[in-house]
């Protein structure tokens, strides 16, 4: 399989420099590898989603000079593909349906205990409250979190994944304590969503056959995650790349709120793209 990434923004705000520089450097290294350059369109959170911030999307990176391979994949289009997975997984016991709000999961983290509560790349790590629930008892209002200590169970072996990007570069075992320990039960789907972002981003990549995943840095935590996904629905693990994140004058990173740092700002006060590329570090 040849080199195939993808970049895969959600339709929720408007498109900063963090955004550009993610997608410029998947689009020149499909380029420059002679593979291919996707676009994924993540708007699994319907309640967030808007078609001008997917009509922006388009119209910023176009003005940026990237091009994609292919229609982009809009994850709206596909719940009942995150639907059959969860289903697949259910079948199998590993998963169960969670009724814990944030504010159950923060009292039950600071109840009395040895040493600080353990926080993951989900933030609070779950403490397993509902995890006796069985799925026959799962209501609208529930999520749905992987047993994940079914699911190692369930797994034979391990392999470590790959990453190339400046922080972590070379093989990563992963180890099952950890999981189990620092990861935690993680959330699969959530109430009014098809997927999670976990799941949905397993799904979506072997889709695409996605051979590289060209991401930030503050994702690289959440890999194994993945990766055990993959292992458990018997799909391939990409090539990851987890690239410095940009941030601001204090050191903090870009968000969406962000308007000062858009690309359409920069681009409306008469930057051109070679500005933006420079700003970024490209």
């Amino acid at each position: 399989m040849g080199f195939r990434t993808r970049f895969a923004p959600s339709p929720t705000g408007p498109l900063h420099l963090g955004h550009a520089y993610s997608a410029i450097l998947a689009h020149d290294s499909a380029r420059a590898a002679g593979g291919a350059f996707l676009l994924r369109i993540d708007d699994i959170d319907q309640s967030r989603a808007r078609p001008i911030w997917e009509k922006q999307i388009h119209d910023d990176l176009a003005w940026l000079g990237l091009t994609w391979d292919g229609p982009p994949r809009r994850q709206s289009d596909h719940l009942a593909d995150y639907r059959a997975t969860l289903d697949g997984l259910a079948a199998r016991g590993l998963t169960y349906p969670c009724r814990c709000t944030r504010r159950d999961i923060r009292e039950a983290a600071s109840a009395p205990q040895e040493g600080p509560a353990p926080v993951g790349p989900d933030g609070l790590v779950y403490p397993g409250t509902c995890r006796a629930r069985p799925m026959t008892a799962a209501q609208g209002t529930d999520a749905i979190r992987l047993n994940m200590q079914a699911a190692l169970a369930a797994l034979p072996d391990l392999p470590a994944f790959t990453e190339t990007g400046p922080d972590h570069p070379g093989q990563h075992p992963i180890d099952p304590a950890r999981m189990t320990d620092a990861v935690g039960d993680v959330v699969l789907a959530r109430p009014g969503m098809g997927a999670s972002y976990h799941l949905s981003v397993v799904v979506d990549d072997a889709a695409q056959a996605i051979s590289h995943v060209i991401r930030g840095a503050d994702l690289f935590e959440a890999t194994a995650i993945h990766v055990v996904l993959q292992r458990l629905l018997g799909l391939p693990s990409p090539i990851y790349h987890h690239h410095r994140l940009i941030r601001d004058a204090a050191g903090t990173r870009l968000a969406k709120r962000d308007d000062a740092r858009a690309i359409a700002t920069y681009r409306a006060e008469g930057a051109t793209p070679q500005d933006i590329r420079r700003m970024v570090g490209l």
